[in-house]
């Protein structure tokens, strides 16, 4: 029996900021089973609103994991009727600071065994700040600390620092991050053993500063709206519940945590330097150049995720490790691409409508099925460029301060 499962971990509720309405677990549901996602992150477990629609429409299924009940499942000839998606809850939390003379926004992602102890965390953290009005809460409170809670009202939490690499938000933010995750969490660091590298960076990239050798590394889409689910996540290859996920996570040399799923670093929206403002694009030694301003208009240029890798690595670019992991775009962003469409239409969603009838879940045709059959059902050309993601043969222009990147397919 093959135990191989995708996860994806890190996802927003329609109570966060700037979602979609869509993201309702019905939805989520229905578009985890389109994208071949076996575990879906519930997100922003703190919101009590959102407590009570999961607590609705969940039922508890393998140790640690629930899913839809049957009456909110929403019908689909894409989808499949076999492929039921288990979810797992998971929130994000922002913590705004000030430690060592400077001010810290870090982001958490946490995955807890049941909606019990999500339960028993908000009522610790409404007595902190208010977590009512994002489902991403931002709270005055050390990140050391947050840990010391989650592992104080339930010890089998799973405590991962979020994006890490993004400028503003993360543990090694360039304008706001820590240079060690010793700085970030004390004596708390040994219970952190897995890090979120983020859209923007990769394994390879993250395998640069020797210091991580020990973390387990995980990708996650932090969708904002059902369609954004898988474009990035996890591969395992072990039983389907809550304590084996920890387990696969904790012990990286065990093998259980397969690989991830990557979105190209260079099209994440922080990968080089820049001002978007002003349409400025910088490497990492362009800016150095520049004295870190823009040279439009003497502004403060963002310094993204490859800069501050570079700042923090102690081995040479190149040097891979043994990390598995696969690349690519998402396939409504290939087909519309491929087609010469500047945006996701009536005509883009045909042809992903019959992909997936035809051969199975997104992320089964991104990585695993074969291309003749693709080509018979989508064309040559998105067939094509399926093949040159599968292979890494691509031209990015790559993102920078806010701003995607983009792939240059054959159209």
């Amino acid at each position: 029996m093959d135990r191989t499962f995708i996860a994806d971990f890190h996802i927003h509720s329609k109570y966060s900021i700037a979602t979609s309405k869509q993201s309702v677990p019905e939805f989520l549901d229905l578009w985890a089973r389109r994208k071949g996602i076996a575990v879906l992150g519930t997100g922003d477990f703190t919101h009590p609103a959102w407590r009570r629609e999961l607590a609705e429409k969940l039922i508890p299924s393998k140790e640690g994991l629930y899913t839809l009940k049957d009456n909110y499942c929403i019908e689909d000839e894409l989808a499949g009727p076999v492929f039921q998606p288990h979810f797992i809850v998971s929130g994000e939390i922002s913590c705004i600071y000030k430690k060592n003379g400077r001010v810290r926004k870090v982001h958490h992602l946490i995955i807890l065994p049941g909606l019990e102890q999500a339960a028993a965390i908000a009522r610790r953290l409404e007595q902190i700040g208010n977590l009512h009005s994002d489902g991403r809460p931002i709270l005055g409170l050390h990140s050391k600390d947050l840990l010391e809670i989650v592992l104080e009202l339930c010890p089998d939490s799973i405590f991962i620092p979020a994006h890490i690499w993004t400028p503003h938000f993360s543990l090694f933010g360039a304008h706001s991050g820590y240079d060690t995750i010793e700085d970030c969490f004390e004596d708390l660091t040994p219970h952190i053993f897995a890090l979120e590298t983020g859209l923007s960076s990769d394994p390879p990239m993250n395998r640069r500063i020797s210091a991580l050798d020990r973390f387990a590394l995980v990708s996650n889409s932090d969708a904002h709206s059902p369609a954004k689910l898988g474009r990035e996540a996890n591969i395992f290859k072990t039983d389907l519940s809550y304590p084996h996920i920890r387990q696969a996570l904790q012990d990286r040399a065990g093998g259980e945590l397969q690989g991830t799923i990557e979105y190209f670093p260079e099209l994440g929206k922080y990968h080089y330097d820049g001002h978007r403002k002003c349409e400025v694009c910088l490497k990492p030694a362009e800016t150095v150049a520049a004295e870190g301003r823009c040279p439009v208009c003497g502004a403060r240029i963002t310094v993204g995720v490859l800069h501050r890798v570079e700042a923090l690595a102690d081995r040479e670019e190149g040097k891979v490790g043994a990390d598995h992991f696969e690349s690519f775009a998402p396939l409504l962003e290939v087909i519309a691409r491929s087609a010469g469409f500047a945006g996701i239409g009536k005509k883009v969603m045909s042809i992903y409508t019959s992909l997936l009838r035809t051969l199975g879940p997104e992320l089964f045709i991104l990585r695993q099925a074969p291309l003749p059959e693709i080509e018979r059902t989508a064309g040559p050309r998105i067939a094509e460029n399926i093949r040159l993601l599968r292979t890494g043969q691509i031209e990015i222009e790559p993102g920078y301060d806010g701003l995607y990147g983009k792939v240059k397919f054959i159209d």
